[in-house]
């Protein structure tokens, strides 16, 4: 499909702002879309790991992402990752695959062929998009794009309880280790020369910090319908 997508909501921001739980319950909600694009990096980045490439080739690591099928389940109340068939939806979530996306993500090649998955998988009937790059580079006219965001130390807590922070509680403070790793995601994919996390400059910025999930959806759900896209 072309980048014009006139019922499409572009959710971006960092880990733990609370875009997924937003973006799926956003997605109930409309009865539309629910595509999760980190998924679809997280299932390449797996596909990688098991080759054993070496993460700083970077033509391996697009020829390896060429050479798998990826499908993500568009359905909000099930959401599935696929690799090769196979059902990786638990295994992406795992802290070896969360260690090494940033740097499969950061390969133009794979973003290019992602990005055109990620576009076909939004369709033409309604779909809510979350990512880091939804409102920038993959709908970039988009009617609605919001960038969530919260402070350093509640992204930190909410994903000390998560499976896939990347880092366990053998030494230290949990929290402050899953900052420190949120810190060198956050670094990795906003200096990133192909499509950075970054706000889209029309963008409506929401800190999840101060609104609940709930409060969130409402908010967003305002911005859709002051933009035609919902009654």
């Amino acid at each position: 499909m072309s980048t014009t997508a006139t019922r499409v909501i572009a959710l971006d921001g960092p880990s733990g702002s609370g875009k997924s739980t937003v973006a799926r319950r956003l997605a109930g909600r409309l009865g539309w879309r629910y595509v999760d694009t980190g998924a679809i990096y997280r299932a390449a980045t797996l596909a990688v790991l098991r080759r054993g490439v070496d993460l700083a080739d970077d033509e391996a690591i697009a020829a390896t992402v060429a050479g798998v099928r990826l499908e993500l389940s568009t359905d909000p109340a099930r959401p599935t990752t696929l690799l090769d068939g196979e059902d990786v939806s638990t295994l992406i979530r795992s802290p070896a695959v969360t260690a090494a996306v940033s740097a499969v993500s950061a390969v133009p090649a794979v973003r290019a062929r992602l990005v055109g998955l990620q576009r076909e998988l939004a369709g033409q009937d309604g779909a809510v998009l979350e990512g880091r790059d939804i409102g920038t580079t993959v709908v970039p006219d988009a009617p609605v794009k919001v960038f969530l965001d919260a402070s350093p130390e509640i992204r930190a807590g909410r994903r000390a309880g998560d499976a896939d922070t990347g880092v366990t509680a053998a030494e230290g403070n949990l929290v402050d280790r899953v900052a420190t790793d949120l810190a060198r995601r956050d670094s990795l994919d906003s200096s990133r020369a192909t499509s950075p996390l970054v706000a889209a400059d029309d963008a409506v910025h929401l800190d999840s910090g101060d609104l609940d999930a709930d409060a969130v959806v409402e908010r967003v759900l305002g911005l859709a319908r002051a933009a035609g896209l919902v009654a």
